[in-house]
């Protein structure tokens, strides 16, 4: 007998089929859910856990490696080391990466840069960031942040999603997964990176869903006269057609999914819903028209130029003004292994204002108690010079070891410093935090148990934090 092709069923096919009438009240349960109006998307069943501080979250991601010690993590006694070989007991036989590993001097470069004390905490903030200096008592450094990687891609990679190998879901995809979304008329995660900005490449696997269903995935928004691509309708074509042409799309989705029994379906299915539904919401969320001339000269002029790191902190309060649930921004071009002084400088001079202003501006709405901000780049940078050190110039290379972050907001306790570096800020002297830590304080500070947050993947129950994980509590308020 001849083996007809159009009539082989895969094993989904076969199940799906003789339970049709279930997977028909199934996709109109799971339509429903993601076609309602109004209400957003839910949390998953018995999500939060218990009461949380922060409903969303706001990372200001400085992609390169920030300098701990230029910044925020004062080590003036290295001034009287300038010039000298950094100490073998202090490297500990760290390995290198390829741009320092040839070279036979390790030379101490300190800081070039003043540190002052702000606000009643006292907490010491370098001389190129006055205005996050001057949130110091609403905002929480950590000086004791250390990763495992030591380049740039890996290092991110497990920022964003808690695994140094890609495929697995970031952060903001754990939150919209668990948590949901309050608003219908916008993603439960958005992602921005700075126009103009410049440095390692950023690929879209760092706010990708990974392995859970691709709804969860971070829609990126864009400067310009399409925000959101592919979003807008053909010219010809009408809001009442493109309503027309989903509803005659998702009777096909059905059909489909009938015979299949496949999940995707379905996400597809809700993606097109919430693009339609995008399409009303995302010109009047970008039109910074209507916001006061006080706002723009809290966050600088530059906030009125669309895609710039001011511009995007603006949009990031807005978005969360209207129920977003996670966004993230996406800063390059803090990756100094040469002329640091001055580039440094050049950074901050783009996102210190603008970082300030943010917190402040939530604070002022009512909006900062309940929304986590967080600050922080994959790593920190090393003590000793790149290259050539000279009294004015000097280069930094990566340095897993030990960094620094800040965070403000939900249930964070305001001016406090957690953790301290040895002489040099090359190790960890006291209370270390790792990757992990820090994913499971944000996911704590939402209500969530970060250990019952799993998604069941290839026979295995996943989580952010792997099998690690503490919330850092003394920063809580």
């Amino acid at each position: 007998m001849k083996f007809d092709l159009r009539h082989a069923l895969t094993r989904r096919q076969l199940f799906g089929s003789s339970a049709r009438g279930l997977g028909v009240a199934a996709l109109a349960h799971l339509l429903a859910e993601d076609l309602r109006p109004a209400t957003g998307q839910p949390a998953l069943n018995g999500l939060p856990h218990f009461a949380p501080r922060a409903k969303r979250v706001i990372y200001l991601f400085q992609s390169g490696g920030p300098s701990q010690m230029d910044l925020f993590d004062a080590k003036p006694g290295l001034r009287r080391l300038q010039g000298s070989e950094l100490p073998d007991s202090v490297r500990g036989g760290q390995r290198l990466t390829g741009m320092t590993a040839a070279q036979t001097s390790f030379p101490v470069a300190a800081s070039k840069f003043e540190f002052q004390r702000a606000g009643e905490s006292g907490q010491q903030f370098s001389e190129l960031i006055p205005n996050i200096a001057s949130i110091s008592d609403k905002i929480a450094v950590v000086r004791s942040m250390s990763t495992e990687q030591i380049n740039h891609d890996p290092a991110i990679t497990f920022l964003q999603t808690g695994h140094q190998l890609a495929g697995r879901p970031s952060l903001g995809s754990w939150l919209a997964y668990g948590l949901g979304s309050e608003t219908s008329s916008l993603p439960a995660y958005v992602v921005m990176v700075s126009l103009g900005s410049t440095g390692q490449p950023l690929y879209s696997r760092l706010w990708g869903s990974g392995f859970l269903p691709t709804r969860y995935q971070a829609v990126k928004f864009r400067a310009g006269r399409e925000p959101v691509l592919y979003l807008n309708n053909p010219d010809g074509f009408t809001r009442n057609d493109r309503r027309a042409y989903l509803d005659n799309l998702a009777a096909l989705n059905q059909m489909h999914f009938e015979q299949s029994g496949d999940p995707e379906i379905q996400n597809r299915v809700a993606q097109y819903e919430m693009a339609f539904r995008m399409q009303a919401s995302v010109p009047e969320l970008t039109d910074l028209s209507g916001e006061p001339d006080s706002v723009f000269e809290m966050y600088g002029e530059e906030a009125r130029k669309p895609g710039t790191y001011a511009s995007n902190c603006l949009l990031a309060r807005r978005l969360v003004e209207r129920g977003v649930r996670c966004v993230q921004l996406f800063h390059r071009g803090w990756d100094h292994h040469n002329a640091l002084p001055k580039r440094l400088a050049e950074m901050c001079a783009e996102t210190d204002r603008a970082s300030a202003a943010l917190v402040n501006d939530l604070e002022q709405r009512g909006l900062l108690d309940e929304t986590l901000v967080v600050w922080g780049g994959e790593f920190g940078r090393t003590v000793y010079c790149q290259g050539k050190l000279s009294a004015e110039n000097y280069g930094r290379d990566h340095h897993p070891r030990c960094f620094s972050l800040w965070l403000a907001g939900g249930g964070i306790r305001g001016g406090t410093t957690h953790g301290a570096t040895d002489d040099f800020s090359y190790n960890v002297t006291r209370d270390p935090v790792s990757v992990y830590d820090l994913h499971a304080t944000i996911l704590h500070l939402l209500g969530v148990d970060h250990k019952r947050l799993t998604f069941k993947y290839q026979g295995r129950h996943f989580r952010l934090t792997d099998v690690h994980g503490e919330a850092i509590r003394p920063i809580l308020a």
